[in-house]
């Protein structure tokens, strides 16, 4: 298992999240603030689709819109870890 983090705005964390869903891969998302706390941690199952991730997607909804920036950690299955900055 890798990790990946993305540090980013809050305006474009669902739209970030909904992309690393889609790739298929990701088994954990979890959400940290700037100054370092954990705000919510997601874990996704093989084969969770649909109307199992409209809660999740709600509650990042509800996060990106009281956050400015924050990181996103990405536990994924195979490949090699990457550092990135979305802004």
């Amino acid at each position: 298992m890798t990790k990946e983090s993305f540090s980013i705005h809050g305006e474009n964390l669902l739209k970030k999240v909904k992309e690393l869903i889609e790739e298929g891969n990701v088994r954990k998302i979890t959400i940290i603030d700037k100054s370092g706390k954990e705000l919510a941690s997601f874990p996704l199952t093989v084969g969770v689709v649909g109307a199992l991730l409209l809660p999740m997607l709600a509650a990042i909804g509800a996060l990106a819109a009281l956050i400015t920036e924050c990181t996103i950690t990405v536990e994924r299955e195979g490949g090699s870890a990457k550092e990135g900055n979305e802004q």
